[in-house]
């Protein structure tokens, strides 16, 4: 049974790498980033980024998109913006004396959410009602969003003037937080380089919605052992109940709130995603290490000691990364 799951993830996964080789024509030095993102679109989920302007956040998930021949929508918000600028409005016909839908550019494969919490309440709430039911309510009528469907938002960590910072109710509706960083020096001379004489980039397609939904149906059929889901469940206590574990005791003043039940459903998703990517019929412990801090960053609520403290919710993953004991 493994080998026979084996071989198919071994031969689907494979255009995964030519995938890759396309993205690169464009975007150089976020290899990190574009493999997590490819997780989260196998593995069905949305992704956060935080990080400075200028990085090539949009770059990344048009190439992404034209890489997978769908369809991209970019979407920059601002504190005008309404729910209906996102997910569309019924327009009056004045023919038929009736109301048509006219689509948002939600309605898009890939959707690009420029600056996340530079919009009011309201406003991130359409989107993330979006994400969550995959559809949307246009009068009477509730429209299915393409497939697949990923959201890829962003939030600078620079300017906080002005904005709305999602709730850690929302924001954990998000399978993944990144952290984009600058490029080394010589992938930023690289960068110069391509862009300093511009040619036209041309990234072909490689897969499409079709197949994408295909490779998740092998995905999902990676084998993972008890011993690992029991595994994601200590990691996911650790974070609720750190005085039942003798090492992580002194953590306990620390979070306010562990993470929720969103937490232990996406690392095992994302893990099964990673073992896919490389190649492999099961799930070992480095899936899980490998994108646990990716999963678990911002569903940790700091308490106010910590904050005091400038300890920050990546260090407290690593501690607990580190003290649970791997199967």
């Amino acid at each position: 049974m493994i080998e026979e799951i084996r071989e198919k993830v071994e031969e689907s996964s494979l255009a995964l790498r030519d995938v890759r080789q396309e993205i690169a024509k464009a975007v150089i030095g976020q290899d990190a980033i574009i493999s997590r993102l490819l997780i989260a679109i196998l593995a069905d989920g949305h992704v956060l980024i935080e990080g400075v302007p200028g990085l090539a956040k949009t770059l990344i998930v048009s190439s992404l998109a034209s890489s997978l021949d769908a369809s991209f929508a970019r979407i920059q918000f601002t504190p005008d913006l309404l729910p209906a600028d996102i997910t569309g409005t019924l327009i009056f016909n004045q023919k038929t004396a009736e109301f048509s839908p006219k689509k948002g550019p939600i309605f898009a494969n890939f959707i690009l959410a420029d600056e996340i919490n530079r919009a009011p309440s309201k406003v991130q709430s359409a989107l993330l009602e979006a994400m969550q039911e995959r559809q949307v309510t246009l009068g009477d009528h509730s429209e299915c969003l393409p497939t697949p469907f990923f959201v890829m938002a962003t939030q600078n960590p620079i300017e906080q003037e002005g904005t709305y910072p999602l709730p850690e109710a929302q924001v954990d509706r998000f399978m993944m937080k990144l952290i984009i960083r600058y490029p080394s020096m010589e992938e930023e001379r690289r960068i110069m380089q391509l862009m300093v004489d511009p040619k036209p980039v041309d990234i072909r397609p490689v897969l499409n919605p079709a197949q994408i939904l295909k490779m998740r149906e092998v995905m999902h059929m990676v084998f993972m052992e008890d011993k690992l889901n029991d595994y994601i469940l200590h990691l996911v206590m650790a974070t609720r109940h750190p005085e039942r574990y003798p090492r992580l005791s002194n953590l306990g003043p620390l979070i306010s709130y562990g993470v929720s039940p969103r937490a232990s459903i996406n690392l095992a998703r994302a893990a099964k995603a990673h073992a896919y990517m490389e190649g492999r019929a099961y799930v070992i412990p480095d899936d899980i290490k490998t994108i646990g801090k990716d999963v678990l960053r911002h569903r940790i609520v700091l308490s106010y000691e910590a904050e005091a403290e400038e300890i920050k919710s990546e260090e407290i993953i690593s501690r607990i990364l580190d003290e649970i004991e791997v199967p």
